[in-house]
């Protein structure tokens, strides 16, 4: 009874930590944190934003209590993370409609991100089966990594910075507002997170 008890104050403790990091994000996207300024090196979104979200993937594969929480994971539940994709692509076409995201970050662009998203259902279903072997997962999971640094690089270096290599003419500018600006600092780290837990996971287990 006092693990159940554990395991549920830890689920909270966890939505907590996610609560207070997505208000933080909102603070400063409303405070023009991200939007004013983009002419600071390194950007500011990438300072705030992003980088604290990398040190924490990396503590969890690095401190025993991360590698605990990973190893209770199931890939079942780290593959249906990536259905997320398909919303968020649908949200990109739409921000490139109204301009404030270049074409190369659609799925009329360099970005095919939404065939992850669409391909992870079919995934999430042959897994649900046990008709899907480890080999395959492990093949796209890595797929999925390259796609998704794919669309982060582009993002970056649309974005308008002293890094911005692209799209001069319609820049990457919703990052820099809200909601958007949870999408590289919160949706687009849980991937990544999913993707290398499961990688993790698929690697260790021989079975």
């Amino acid at each position: 009874m006092s693990s159940r008890f554990g395991k549920i104050n830890y689920n909270w403790y966890n939505f907590l930590i996610i609560m207070l990091w997505l208000t933080l994000q909102l603070g400063l996207t409303l405070a023009g944190v991200y939007s004013i300024g983009n002419d600071s090196l390194p950007p500011k979104i990438l300072v705030y934003g992003i980088a604290p979200t990398l040190i924490t993937i990396m503590l969890f594969f690095l401190l025993r209590k991360g590698r605990d929480f990973i190893s209770g994971l199931s890939i079942l539940d780290l593959t249906i993370i990536h259905v997320v994709r398909i919303p968020v692509e649908l949200v990109l076409y739409l921000l490139f409609v109204y301009k404030a995201v270049p074409k190369l970050m659609t799925f009329e662009g360099r970005n095919l991100d939404v065939l992850m998203g669409i391909i992870s259902i079919l995934v999430v279903y042959l897994l649900a089966k046990g008709k899907i072997n480890k080999s395959w997962l492990i093949a796209w999971n890595i797929i999925g990594l390259l796609f998704l640094f794919n669309i982060v690089g582009s993002a970056l270096l649309s974005a308008p910075s002293p890094l911005q290599k692209l799209a001069f003419d319609q820049p990457n500018v919703a990052i820099f507002y809200f909601p958007f600006s949870w999408l590289p600092t919160f949706v687009v780290p849980v991937v990544l997170f999913s993707h290398l837990a499961a990688l993790q996971k698929l690697l260790k287990n021989k079975s």
